[in-house]
């Protein structure tokens, strides 16, 4: 029988840069070059005769073919992927040394991780505090789950877990009072909450939504995106935060999304680690096991904002 798939590296290149949203980034998470990542596609499209990517600047988005034919082929590659991570994992015991940002562990990880206990229960995790400016280079066994660009220092190596999409958030009533017509430009007559690490986030979500966003100024500015949520919460005004990160908040009704159109974000979370540990029993286990969960619900998500539309 004639083989109809494509070849595996072709499958993973496909996989993996249409998660990441960039050649770029596909290429530095499977360790070859983006010209490596952008021919292996290029055949794939050949072989079914139609493009599966828009391809803009650095980033690229899935054409409508491309994200049913993702949609497809993706679980079988975590299956693949889950069986041979299995088959490399030793049951021994296995210690890891992990820190977390805080808002990302209250809000996200810490609810998922009796599954990662029950699934691993030969790793023990060993959580350390979080240092925004520390790096998992010293430790032999340490590891940290953390914000960032996929840019990394000598030495270390990342892996994306979630967190790239942002999404506007307020209270219920201050939506209501904005009226029924409304339309995402009218956010700019809003008070907006910054995050005073990176103020130009809300301009990446209006250039996204397609608006013109000149002069954009800050009702109030925060360090830490629990604080921005707390704000929003409390009617200081709207904030832009990862949408991995409101689910609580949604759930209880303080928030609600203010404009539900998908924007992705440069930055996310990544697990971090010195790359003597990359083959580490403890360490693929738990990059498997995360990246799964985040693709879980990045995927949870976008079904929900496609029922909201």
């Amino acid at each position: 029988m004639r083989i109809q798939s494509p070849s595996l590296p072709e499958l993973h290149a496909f996989v993996t840069a249409a998660r990441l949203g960039s050649f770029a980034k596909a290429a530095q998470a499977l360790h070859v070059t983006p010209g490596a990542i952008s021919r292996a596609i290029s055949r794939v499209e050949d072989q079914f005769g139609r493009a599966l990517f828009i391809r803009q600047g650095r980033s690229t988005q899935l054409t409508q073919e491309g994200r049913s034919y993702f949609e497809a082929v993706a679980p079988a590659i975590d299956t693949l992927e889950n069986a041979a991570m299995r088959a490399q994992v030793s049951q021994a015991p296995s210690t890891l040394q992990l820190s977390i940002t805080p808002t990302l562990a209250s809000h996200w990880f810490i609810r998922r991780l009796p599954d990662f206990q029950r699934r691993y229960p030969e790793i023990t995790l060993t959580f350390l505090p979080y240092r925004r400016e520390d790096y998992p280079l010293v430790a032999s066994q340490g590891a940290s789950l953390r914000g960032g660009d996929g840019a990394w220092p000598a030495g270390v190596e990342g892996d994306y877990v979630i967190g790239r999409e942002i999404v506007p958030v307020c209270r219920p009533f201050d939506l209501i009072s904005m009226g029924e017509a409304k339309s995402p430009c009218d956010l700019m007559r809003q008070p907006l909450l910054f995050h005073s690490l990176h103020p130009t986030t809300w301009t990446t979500w209006f250039e996204g939504v397609g608006c013109e966003c000149p002069g954009l100024k800050a009702a109030a500015s925060f360090e830490q995106v629990s604080q921005l949520m707390e704000a929003a919460v409390s009617g200081m005004g709207f904030a832009l935060v990862q949408r991995c990160l409101v689910d609580d908040y949604l759930a209880a009704g303080k928030l609600v999304i203010a404009y539900p159109k998908r924007v992705m974000n440069d930055r996310g979370y990544y697990l971090c680690y010195p790359e003597t540990l990359r083959r580490s029993p403890a360490v693929v286990a738990l990059r498997s096991w995360l990246q799964e969960q985040g693709r879980e619900h990045e995927l949870s998500s976008e079904s929900g904002e496609a029922r909201a539309d």
